[in-house]
């Protein structure tokens, strides 16, 4: 098949860029942003490419149903919205973009980081409530500490990366062996507990990874440590963040990403709000961010750019 007969459904908005390059490539492009998951399933054998981000998930009925589908384009790092072993046994390309927004990430938690080991946030409410505390704001810093980081992906290197300027120990664990490189030492678990004084969390979601950040986990720290989540809410367990912030054995945290996120990642959960998210709304040393880690200017260009590339790579 010719560029020029695949027909490309774009089912959520993106940067320009996506649709004028793929076009200019011979794609034929079409979209459509607002129909219901329904009335996508009953043309979706229309087409032999999608491009999404997060509206819908893509199941295993609406794959059924995509009898012609090659590809499924995901403008973000993860695929956590697709049936992914379902689109696979029907040879259907899955294809993401973390390479995209990697540098995005890896400053977000650098930023994170830095607002909560100096209070930042707090003081600026203090100051514009017309208050200068300056002993109950003195901070920490990061020189000496040892940094982890659990999941050494794009994300987790493009954060080692940054803290290259800083006089600190980087550690890395990851299920998969011999992902360390000179800006990060991998070590076992064991190793990781024992030393960390900060952990940073960058791994996609899974079974293996979910709820993983939990009270059993958390108690196996030698030492109180600052917790940074720019990956997955469904990661973490918030009532036991909340627990081990009160106890302090977490000392601060910082999270882009929440679990009560809905799937599409555009929206918190409706209703009355659980206890443990009132505190995380409340307390001082936590610093939130409406999942925008990977959410910059200039990787929604990137984000498409690689997209496009690794589409056209596909029928090249």
């Amino acid at each position: 098949m010719t560029k020029q007969d695949v027909k490309i459904l774009h089912l959520d908005s993106n940067h320009p860029l996506l649709w004028d390059q793929l076009q200019g490539a011979g794609f034929q492009n079409f979209e459509d942003f607002s129909s219901s998951k329904d009335a996508v399933e009953d043309k979706i054998q229309e087409y032999h490419g999608i491009v999404i981000r997060s509206r819908f998930k893509i199941d295993r009925d609406f794959l059924d149903k995509a009898t012609n589908l090659q590809f499924i384009a995901r403008v973000g790092a993860g695929l956590e919205s697709i049936d992914c072993e379902h689109a696979q046994s029907k040879g259907i390309e899955l294809i993401a973009a973390p390479e995209g927004n990697r540098n995005a990430v890896g400053e977000h938690t650098l930023g994170m980081l830095l607002t909560l080991m100096n209070n930042l946030n707090k003081a600026d409410d203090e100051v514009r409530a017309g208050h200068w505390n300056r002993e109950s704001n003195r901070g920490h810093e990061l020189d000496g500490k040892t940094v982890g980081i659990i999941g050494y992906g794009n994300m987790g290197k493009s954060f080692a990366k940054k803290l290259r300027g800083f006089d600190v120990e980087v550690l890395c664990y990851d299920i998969l062996d011999g992902v360390g490189n000179d800006d990060a030492r991998q070590v076992s678990l064991l190793e990781f507990q024992q030393k960390a004084d900060v952990v940073s969390l960058h791994t996609p979601w899974t079974p293996q990874t979910d709820k993983m950040i939990n009270a059993d986990f958390i108690s196996g720290f030698a030492k109180p440590f600052w917790f940074i989540n720019t990956a997955r809410g469904n990661s973490v367990v918030t009532a036991d963040l909340v627990t081990a912030l009160n106890s302090k054995q977490i000392l601060g945290a910082g999270l882009d990403v929440l679990e009560y996120e809905k799937l599409s990642f555009e929206h918190l959960f409706e209703g009355e709000k659980p206890d443990a998210f009132e505190y995380l709304l409340n307390a001082k040393n936590v610093l939130l961010t409406p999942h925008i880690a990977g959410w910059t200017i200039e990787s929604k260009v990137g984000l498409a750019q690689v997209i496009v590339d690794k589409i056209i790579k596909l029928y090249s």
